[in-house]
Order: C-alpha cells, then structure tokens, then sequence
C-alpha cells in the first residue's frame, strides 16, 4: 500500500509541476524556468513564482529548448527513482 501511494505521489507531482511549467510558458519566465522551481521546490511555490512574472503578449509562448530538455531529464530521473523504489520495496 506504501509503495502504491507513494507512486502515485511522485506521478501527481510530476503532472502538476508540467502544468505549472505550461502555465510558465505563457509568461516571461518561460516553461523551463516555472517547470524547475516547481519540480525542486513544491508545485505551489512554482505557481507562486510563475503568476509573479508578466504575460507575454497574446499568441506568444516561451518554450526554449532548454526548458523541454530540462523537463525530459527531471521527467526521466523521476521515473528512473521510481522504479528504484518499487524494485527495493519489492524485494523486502
């Protein structure tokens, strides 16, 4: 049960933190930026620190490809402690 709630803790974690990071990309900070704050600190302090940049104009987004590679690599990392916590949870 332990392992249960924690995966899906890590899985609603890693959702929101995109969200918050999709919401950044409308914003002057960009994807990257809202989606690391997010992931290091907690989904609430990113959308703190997302919703206290400026909008860009309309139509614009601020992907960068260091946002989408940093978004990848957390997303992956994530996954890769994961399964590392499932297999040592199942093994004892």
């Amino acid at each position: 049960m332990d392992a249960l709630l924690l995966v899906f803790g890590v899985i609603s974690f890693s959702l929101v933190s995109v969200l918050v990071g999709l919401l950044g990309a409308r914003r002057k900070i960009g994807f990257g930026w809202s989606f690391l704050i997010s992931a290091v600190t907690t989904p609430l302090i990113g959308l703190i620190v997302t919703l206290l940049f400026d909008k860009l104009p309309e139509g614009e987004r601020k992907w960068g490809c260091l946002g989408t590679l940093l978004a990848i690599l957390a997303i992956v990392m994530m996954t890769i402690i994961l399964i590392g916590i499932l297999s040592a949870a199942a093994t004892a």
